[in-house]
Formats: structure tokens, sequence, C-alpha cells
């Protein structure tokens, strides 16, 4: 898959250069040159196009990139949230890879969490220690 390897290297480059101070002080320069050619343009409809027409063509490409840099965010804490899942004593492997599970599956899971967090919540009011590992059914 050379080509998806291409637009990976090719987004990660792109929402790098884009998130860096050089890249908003360039689109402020784009704006100003606009605004200040607008009365050698006489301010027509062609002059108003035309950062129309940037401003929405940028803002579609820069959905892709940053929902691509947020997939691989994502991906990356999941990955290391279940390699601690896995790693610590006590924990529940089924936990893992939640993030693939059907919404009610999922919605099992916090049901058991939220009871969890209530019983904690009622020993702090009872000055009992809400700490431990309890187990989740």
């Amino acid at each position: 898959m050379p080509s998806s390897h291409l637009f990976n290297r090719l987004a990660k480059w792109a929402s790098r250069a884009s998130g860096r101070p050089l890249a908003f002080v360039l689109a402020l320069s784009v704006v100003l040159v606009w605004i200040l050619t607008g009365p050698l343009f006489g301010f027509s409809d062609t002059w108003q196009l035309v950062i129309n027409t940037g401003t929405t063509i940028v803002t579609f490409l820069m959905v892709f990139l940053i929902q691509n840099a947020q997939n691989r965010d994502t991906e990356a804490i999941q990955l290391k949230l279940d390699e601690l899942i896995r790693a610590t004593r006590g924990a529940h492997n089924a936990l893992l890879d939640l993030e693939e599970l059907e919404e009610q599956e999922l919605d099992a899971f916090r049901l058991r969490y939220v009871a969890l967090a209530k019983a904690a919540r009622e020993c702090r009011a009872s000055d009992e220690t809400d700490r431990g590992t309890p187990e989740v059914d």
C-alpha cells in the first residue's frame, strides 16, 4: 500500500507544519494582502470570490488532515492504555480494546463502573476508605 504510506507521511508533515506559528503568520499575511488589494480591485465580487474559494479549499483539505492526526493520536493512546491494563496486576484484561465493542456492550461496562464509583462515594461519606481494587463482575 504505497499510496496509503505516502498519504500518512504527507498528512503527518502537513499537520505538523500547519500547527506551527509560521503557518499562522503565512495565513495572516495572505488575508492582509487580500485586504490591501481590495481597493485595487474595487472590492469586486471576483476579489471576494478569491478569498472565499481559497479558504473553502484550505478548510476542506484541513478537515482530512485533522481527522487523520486525530485517528493516529487516538489509536496510539488506546494502545498505550491497553498496555497499561495488560501490565497492571489485578487489572481486567476484558477492558482491553473496549473501543471495538458495540454500544450495548460498552453500556454494560459503564454501568459496572458507575456502580463502583457510587459505592466509593458512599464509603467516603461514612469515613470508610474508597481505595482499593474492588472486583468488577
